[in-house]
């Protein structure tokens, strides 16, 4: 199994972070992971994303050019990277926010009213949790518990609090991917 993933969007959307919980997530389940991330220079409000690939055998190279899921957080990013999901692969995008809408038809596409569910959470800012459960429960890279695991990694422990409210958010994504089938 080798999954090859682009996480895309506005720098504070939580864009590396997923990328993040997928390889820590990857290395607690004893896989060869990649993450690489690429911000500009305003980090906040700018665009983001990040490379993640999970492998159960040697990566040779994060540089890709077409990857077996992209997520896509905003506008833009659809735009730049919906080419660049492999034929028979998968794009997950934040749909709230979406004017123009993916147009490809050899490809799985699941949108995800994420930003509308985080407010229904009273925190915005769990929308890319709400996406990452959105993709877990499309492709199950590695299982819901270690995802959780990983988060406690990548979460500062000032946050640590925030865990059961992130933990709710990815329930509700893996909730609205099924809805999506």
């Amino acid at each position: 199994m080798t999954e090859e993933i682009i996480i895309a969007g506005f720098g504070g959307q939580g864009v590396l972070s997923m990328g993040q919980i997928l390889c820590y997530g990857g290395v607690i389940e004893g896989k060869e992971v990649s993450w690489m991330p690429s911000y500009g220079p305003e980090m906040r409000g700018g665009t983001a994303n990040c490379v993640a690939i999970l492998s159960d055998q040697k990566i040779s190279s994060p540089i890709l050019n077409k990857f077996d899921t992209v997520i896509a957080l905003n506008q833009p990013s659809l735009d730049k990277f919906e080419s660049a999901v492999k034929p028979g692969g998968l794009l997950i995008y934040e749909s709230s926010t979406i004017l123009n809408p993916p147009k490809r038809n050899d490809i799985e596409i699941v949108a995800i009213e994420a930003a509308n569910e985080a407010t229904k959470l009273q925190n915005p800012k769990v929308m890319n949790m709400i996406i990452l459960g959105a993709f877990l429960q499309k492709k199950s890279v590695i299982k819901f518990d270690t995802a959780l695991e990983a988060l406690k990694k990548v979460l500062p422990e000032r946050y640590h609090h925030l865990i059961p409210l992130n933990k709710q958010a990815m329930e509700k994504g893996m909730e609205l991917a099924e809805k999506n089938n």
